[in-house]
Order: C-alpha cells, then structure tokens, then sequence
C-alpha cells in the first residue's frame, strides 16, 4: 500500500514546506530569520545600554567642593582600574574627622591629587547616580579639579594661642 500526499494547499503556502524523504510534509520553520531577529534585539540592547552609560556618565546629578586633607590615593582594580582616594573633613580643630571617599578617572588630576598628598585642598566633584557597574568607580563622587587651600588662621581662638588683649576702658560721659 501506497500513500501519496496531494497538495491542495495554495502555492504561496506549498513553498514554505519541505519533504523529508519517508515522512510528511512538515511546515518550514524560519530558523535564519530567527537568528537575525535575536541578533538584532541583542545589538539594539547592547546599544540602549551604551547610550544609558553615556548618558548618566555625562550628566551629574550634582557637584560641589569639598576641603580637607587626602588621606589615601590608590589606583584600584583588575580589568576597570580607577583612582579611589579618601579625604578628610574636619570643621573644628580637635573634632572627629569626617571621611570623605572618592574617584578620579583622570589621570592628570590624580597626579595632581598625588602631588598634593597631606596638604589642606579643596576638591570639585561630579555625582554621578545609577551606574550599573563599579568598573567606572566604587564611589558616586567623581573628583574633576584639585586646589590648595593657603593656610589661614583658626576661626577660633584656641587657649594657650592668643595673645593678651588689653581691657578697654568703658567710656566716660
């Protein structure tokens, strides 16, 4: 016995089949434009995602200065390296210490960081929110400029460090 498939299906749909010898005809799965379609997505994604990257790299949420002392400058990771550094902040003289942790991404301004390890500086920065990755920096503080601050008197009288002042006499009427 003998069975013969006729085909009453219409030409544009008899070209989307193929026979496999000793079997049915099965329809045909579009298996190429599949894998062009996830290669698009997938390049449409990455593109998306290097666009966001740009975008929260070149906008800053917010900037500043900072002054105090750099503590420590390290130059810090395996594939991403960065520049980590930590400063810090003290507003009165005898006063716990506030520290304030940072990144340079430049290496001209770390060198300049570098050069002016343990002096008083005042520090610009960038925050920079929602990076998805550390490899751009442990911190959401990135240091732009460094400058030294002049040393200036304390804005307060220390004991021991004054000098006598004479007592004004109050004035006669």
């Amino acid at each position: 016995m003998t069975i013969v498939a006729t085909d009453t299906k219409p030409k544009e749909t008899r070209e989307m089949t193929r026979t496999i010898p000793g079997l049915w005809k099965i329809p045909r799965q579009g298996g190429r434009s599949l894998v062009i379609m996830m290669i698009l997505i997938l390049v449409a994604a990455g593109l998306l995602f290097a666009a966001y990257i740009w975008a929260m790299l070149s906008w800053s949420y917010s900037s500043g200065e900072r002054a105090g002392w750099i503590q420590k400058l390290s130059d810090k990771g395996y594939l991403c390296k960065t520049w980590e550094g930590e400063m810090a902040l003290v507003s009165l003289p005898g006063s716990m210490p506030e520290k304030f942790i940072f990144t340079v991404r430049d290496d001209q301004a770390a060198e300049k960081l570098h050069a002016m390890m343990g002096k008083r500086v005042s520090v610009h920065y960038e925050q920079h929110i929602w990076l998805p990755t550390s490899c751009f920096g442990e911190t959401n503080y990135f240091v732009t400029d460094v400058k030294i601050i002049e040393e200036t008197p304390a804005p307060l009288v220390v004991p021991g460090n004054a000098a006598a002042q004479p007592r004004q006499q109050p004035l006669q009427q």
